[in-house]
Formats: structure tokens, sequence, C-alpha cells
């Protein structure tokens, strides 16, 4: 009989703190709720010159570098098309693509504006003949 009672106040210490633990889970985010930081990214597309040679489209590459070494923006990442299987959805038309980071809307449009920037653009501007800039937010 005492087994019994013993087993019987085991398992109903065990449902309360099932229970008081599932209650506790449920109210914690409400002390700590989990913030996800928002992250701004600058993706650019460049159609360049078909009259450019060789050289000249490898030289565009210095406008990515420049670009780097510029503030606010990180990860700076460019390349070409992917050599990816035509599908109706893909649009591989482009010559360089580059993406990069900013911390908040405020510096994407800072960065925009820099002196540095501007002087980049200006001196690779012939280079193109076409671009595009997507900006996008993520939570």
């Amino acid at each position: 009989m005492e087994r019994r009672k013993f087993l019987f106040r085991s398992m109903q210490a065990s449902a309360l703190l099932l229970i008081s633990g599932n209650m506790f889970a449920s109210v914690l985010p409400m002390f700590n709720p989990i913030k996800t930081k928002k992250v701004y990214f600058h993706y650019l597309l460049f159609w360049l010159r078909k009259d450019l040679s060789e050289a000249e489209v490898k030289e565009f590459e210095n406008f990515f570098e420049g670009l780097k070494k510029l503030p606010y923006q990180k990860n700076l990442r460019y390349g070409k098309p992917a050599n990816s299987s035509p599908r109706s959805v893909l649009d591989n038309t482009f010559t360089y693509n580059a993406s990069m980071e900013f911390d908040t809307l405020e510096e994407l449009e800072a960065y925009g504006q820099l002196p540095e920037h501007l002087a980049l653009v200006k001196k690779y501007k012939p280079f193109f003949e076409k671009m595009m800039v997507h900006d996008t937010v993520y939570n």
C-alpha cells in the first residue's frame, strides 16, 4: 500500500512539473523575445558593352574591388553568370553581378552618396550599356 501511495505521489509530482514546465515555456518569449536583425542586400546586374576587349572586361572587375574598400558595405561578392541549364525563368544575359550587405537602410543610402562611390561609378559607367539594382530587406 505504501508503495502505491509513493508511486501515485511521484506521478502527481511529475505531472505538476510537466504542466508547470509547459506553462513556463509558453510565457518565456514574453520575457526573452527572439529578435531578428534586419539585413539589407544591394544586388547589382551589369551588361557590359559588346565592343569591350577582354582586357577591358577584366579591368571592369576593379570597379568591384574599389567598392569593397568603401565603408558600410559588407561581404561584397561579384561574378559572372553560371553556366546553368537554360529554362524559362533564368536570365543569364548579364555580364557581371554583385551583391553586398548593409546593417541599415541609412547605411545603404549613405554608401550610395559617398564621393568615392560616385567616382567609381563615373569611372566605370562607360564600360556598361545597362545596369539594374535590386535592394532587399530580410528579417
